[in-house]
């Protein structure tokens, strides 16, 4: 039925669109938003639920009047393969057309750094997950998958991770699995799911900061995703915040990835265990755990008040602050989202984010700029490349 989708009437998108992210509307409440006649709307909604895209879903309480009957995607008739990848592991999930989990999201270890065999692990990885789902591959309508580097969506190649010898990354893995395939930057992906569901929805101008084994940014402009002329806008992770700093993986020295992102923080406390920092991280075995396993650790050190962890995250917070000055000093945003996987330990990062930008920002410019903590955080990876699926389609 989704092979077509791309066929249909604006009318039929626009109806679409609005009960992917509302949930459940009354006839009137679309024709308010789409701002075309009640009667139209009713026609198309007919239609709709006849295909089998559109159910109704009940009445919704009454204002004083006859109950408005309510409408809604049909959730489990149809489904999404989400994918979800950063520098260490890749998770892969599954949700219908109401964002429900189809079964629980399953984490893969997957190196991206120097590995040649990377594509074709994650392609296996997308297999095995699509067998424990026990769901007919047909029932999925496509696949969104978030991964860090340079992405161009145009030529579906990843210029830093995932070696494919130039061919299409989205075509190698559609060919395989048969299915529609749409990728993005990962921090691009994470702010388009804050714009739908998240903080920035209804914003104009928000920056969404991914904290995650890198550093990344996504920049909603004027209610829109902005991504630069060749898509690479928003390298928040390669601003220079020191001179002689730690060598990054771009290699230049001193970038704010390389100095406070979740995997710098973590070689840091590796090398603190080393040298026998007083911290509960020593009950470790770091040399038969991976840094995936010694980061979340760290993460759960610091939350449950471990001085020397929450030493290292403040150290990285005042990092990122200047980071952010730098970018309130460009962008003047109304709201600075933290989101990904570091927003789990965004209330330790505030203060000393906060104390850079007293020391480093101009206050005419950032007094009125809200920095907030995501409500969705580790999880808008995922949701984004939901939404990424759907948006594609409906273009």
């Amino acid at each position: 039925m989704f092979t077509d989708i791309q066929n249909h009437s604006a009318l039929f998108k626009d109806i679409f669109r609005c009960l992917y992210y509302e949930k459940a509307l009354s006839c009137a409440d679309l024709s308010f938003r789409i701002q075309l006649s009640i009667p139209m709307i009713a026609k198309a909604l007919r239609k709709m639920v006849k295909e089998g895209y559109v159910e109704e879903q009940g009445f919704a309480p009454s204002k004083g009047g006859r109950k408005p009957l309510l409408y809604s995607l049909k959730g489990d008739e149809y489904f999404i393969l989400t994918v979800a990848m950063d520098q260490l592991t890749t998770r892969i999930g599954a949700v219908n057309l109401h964002n429900e989990k189809l079964i629980a999201a399953v984490n893969y270890k997957l190196a991206l750094q120097d590995n040649p065999d990377s594509a074709e692990e994650l392609i296996r990885a997308i297999e095995n997950y699509l067998i424990l789902t026990s769901v007919d591959k047909k029932k999925f309508i496509g696949v969104g998958i978030g991964m860090p580097g340079f992405v161009s969506v145009e030529t579906g190649i990843n210029y830093s991770y995932l070696p494919t010898k130039d061919v299409s990354i989205t075509k190698l893995i559609s060919d395989r699995l048969g299915l529609a395939v749409f990728l993005d930057n990962d921090s691009s992906i994470i702010a388009l799911s804050e714009l739908t569901f998240g903080k920035a929805k209804n914003e104009d101008n928000v920056m969404v900061v991914n904290l995650g084994w890198g550093i990344g940014l996504g920049m909603i402009l004027n209610g829109s995703l902005f991504k630069g002329s060749e898509g690479y806008a928003g390298e928040l992770s390669h601003i220079p915040i020191t001179e002689d700093g730690k060598l990054c993986s771009c290699g230049k020295q001193g970038c704010l990835e390389a100095e406070a992102s979740l995997l710098a923080i973590t070689d840091q406390a590796i090398k603190g265990i080393r040298q026998g920092k007083a911290t509960i991280l020593q009950n470790l075995d770091i040399n038969n755990l991976s840094k995936f396993e010694i980061g979340d650790a760290l993460l759960d050190a610091s939350l449950n008040g471990d001085q020397y962890a929450i030493e290292l995250i403040s150290e990285a917070g005042y990092k990122i602050g200047r980071a952010l000055a730098i970018l309130i000093h460009l962008m003047n945003p109304k709201t600075i989202v933290l989101s990904g996987r570091g927003a789990v330990v965004a209330n330790l990062l505030m203060p000393p984010i906060q104390q850079a930008l007293n020391k480093h920002c101009i206050k005419r410019i950032s007094a009125n700029t809200a920095i907030v903590i995501s409500e969705i955080g580790y999880e808008a990876e995922l949701l984004g490349g939901a939404v990424l699926v759907v948006e594609s389609l409906l273009r």
